[in-house]
């Protein structure tokens, strides 16, 4: 049997990693600028992270959620402080596209209502009803297709309110991410989130903040929606949340109403999955990494608005991107076989930096200097 080719894969064979750093089969290091879609939230390896999760796996690895879990518990009390929303509860599951489905559902559950908003360059995830209102057709098989999402425009307050003023009842939920991984790096505005917020209040729709890659505290925020001062009815989040370790979550407000049967897993919030989400907390906390990604975050966007051949640069905190022109379109391929950076790629001609949170300022000039001789490398 061979695997299915549905990746484009870069040629390195990743066998460790440390921190920063991973190294491939043939003990070549590179520094990881990417922490393999964001999912490396604290360090490859941390030692707390692989305490946690050795000296739970002596004990018992898996039981279904038809038993009593205590870490469970713990793990949402800690997210609960650490994200400043102490009130709100916690749904597990597995992947970000497992989040944002059960979120819509929940949203739908509430409502009554199947009008799901979603906005041009969103990506949301590859199951049902998740790829539905992925802004990508190539992503979606004619068995997603529904006439239950629109997409409206991305940062368009104007065309939100039209739409609302129109089919306002008809709407159970408006998701969005606070920052667009896949769409290119693009920020939602303040406004745009004040305006979400206000429009789901009057119709009685539920506003839910795809946090899967641009929440835990990448941003600088534990939510990147946090920047825009609104509290949204549901959050999902998954990458960052296991640093590695499959585990995912949707905090729900209070006045959603939970039912036994509603919503299920049989993985989600598992014992060893916990383990690894309550040590990422742990180390978040007492290592300050939301603050690092802010301040290593606007250090890197400074030096990188200092080389004049790249573009556009923006983000927040360690979501960082910026346009390649065609001269430098090789850049990303020339980074890891010259340099051995490995970085990301977003939208048409787009660089995307998701490091780990842990990055230090030495990395971080690491980086940047790679970058500065690969750009002259390759318009020299």
């Amino acid at each position: 049997m061979k695997l299915f080719d549905v990746y484009p894969l870069l040629p390195v064979n990743i066998v460790r990693a440390e921190g920063a750093y991973v190294w491939d089969d043939r003990d070549n290091r590179y520094l990881d600028m990417y922490g393999g879609h964001a999912v490396i939230s604290i360090g490859h390896n941390h030692p707390r992270w692989v305490e946690r999760i050795t000296s739970q796996l002596r004990k018992i690895a898996f039981y279904s959620n038809s038993v009593i879990n205590t870490l469970q518990q713990e793990l949402a009390e800690r997210l609960g402080i650490m994200s400043g929303r102490p009130d709100y509860n916690l749904f597990l599951c597995n992947s970000g596209a497992e989040a944002n489905e059960n979120a819509l559902k929940l949203a739908s559950f509430y409502t009554g209502r199947k009008k799901v908003v979603a906005f041009t360059g969103a990506f949301h995830g590859r199951t049902s009803l998740a790829v539905s209102a992925t802004d990508n057709r190539s992503y979606t098989a004619p068995v997603n297709e529904t006439g239950n999402v629109v997409f409206l425009p991305f940062n368009d307050v104007a065309a939100l309110q039209e739409y609302f003023g129109r089919h306002g009842r008809e709407v159970a939920a408006v998701i969005t991410e606070g920052i667009q991984g896949v769409g290119g790096i693009r920020i939602a505005s303040g406004d745009f989130l004040a305006a979400i917020r206000e429009l789901c209040d009057t119709y009685g729709a539920v506003f839910v903040a795809d946090s899967v890659q641009c929440g835990y505290g990448r941003s600088g925020r534990f939510y990147s929606h946090d920047h825009g001062n609104v509290a949204a009815d549901i959050y999902t989040m998954a990458k960052g949340m296991g640093n590695g370790f499959p585990v995912a979550g949707i905090s729900i407000a209070p006045h959603i109403p939970a039912r036994h049967g509603m919503l299920g897993t049989t993985f989600g919030g598992s014992h060893l999955a916990c383990a690894a989400g309550i040590a990422v907390l742990e180390v978040m906390e007492t290592e300050g990494l939301a603050g690092n990604a802010l301040e290593m975050g606007a250090y890197l966007t400074t030096q990188l608005q200092d080389i004049k051949e790249i573009e556009n640069v923006r983000g927040r905190g360690l979501m960082i991107g910026f346009d390649v022109p065609g001269a430098l379109a090789p850049l990303k391929r020339h980074l890891l076989e010259h340099y051995r950076i490995l970085t990301g790629e977003a939208a048409p001609n787009v660089i995307r930096l998701l490091p780990g949170l842990a990055l230090s300022r030495e990395e971080a000039s690491v980086f940047v200097q790679a970058l500065r001789s690969a750009v002259n490398d390759l318009t020299r």
